[in-house]
């Protein structure tokens, strides 16, 4: 346990921070010696870490693992060994270069083969949307058209009667005169009260409620009975 924290610390500080700052001030001096030495170093390193993804989970049992660790990254960064550079000339620059071609071919293709990929992800993603809204569209119409079915005639008569006028109440009437004047032979009662001859000061009696009979369709006023004496 102490040796993997160790081990840890280590890749951390003179793995990764330090050659960061290093390759930062190559860049800042535009020193190219120092510029190249420090790309090296990164490709070398890079490969280290992919490396010690599968030894450590693979040999990380034997003795001394962690140290070993330890010694190599250090070798790779101390400037009297330098490993990174050592390790890049005689062992990772000839085998990019061999292969160069095939490496390029290879990432050509796969970047194709994502952005096609990437197309139809996205292109079958569009479609399903369009269909959820499709569908969810026909369901709210089919909802509200069994909604509206719904409401039958039986429906309608259970809503609160009210007085229906005298049919003859509907027609169109002369200027000057009032609705329920003519209707047929029904004459109102204060209407003849003023043909009588009494004084026009007199208020009238309101004129009286129609009734009409649903089986022969006439109409007849709606006379109080009058009280008992």
């Amino acid at each position: 346990m102490v040796s993997w924290i160790l081990s840890r610390v280590v890749e951390l500080l003179f793995g990764l921070l330090y050659p960061a700052y290093a390759s930062y001030k190559a860049v800042k001096t535009k020193n190219i010696r120092e510029y190249v030495r420090w790309m090296m170093y990164w490709i070398v390193f890079s490969l280290f870490m992919a490396t010690e993804t599968f030894t450590d989970l693979l040999i990380s049992w034997l003795p001394f693992y962690y140290e070993l660790k330890m010694a190599f990254v250090l070798w790779l960064l101390s400037p009297y060994t330098r490993g990174a550079g050592l390790l890049y000339r005689r062992f990772v620059h000839p085998a990019l270069a061999r292969r160069e071609k095939e490496l390029d071919a290879l990432l050509l293709r796969a970047r194709q083969r994502g952005y096609e990929a990437a197309l139809r992800l996205g292109k079958r993603g569009l479609n399903l949307a369009a269909t959820a809204a499709v569908q969810a569209a026909t369901k709210s119409q089919g909802a509200l058209a069994g909604r509206l079915r719904s409401f039958s005639l039986q429906d309608l008569r259970c809503l609160p009667e009210q007085d229906l006028p005298c049919p003859e109440e509907q027609q169109s009437h002369p200027l000057g005169e009032q609705p329920g004047w003519h209707c047929g032979s029904c004459t109102p009662g204060w209407l003849l009260h003023l043909w009588s001859g009494s004084s026009i000061s007199e208020v009238p009696p309101a004129p009286p409620r129609w009734l009409l009979h649903p089986r022969d369709g006439s109409c007849t006023p709606d006379v109080a009975p009058a009280p008992l004496r």
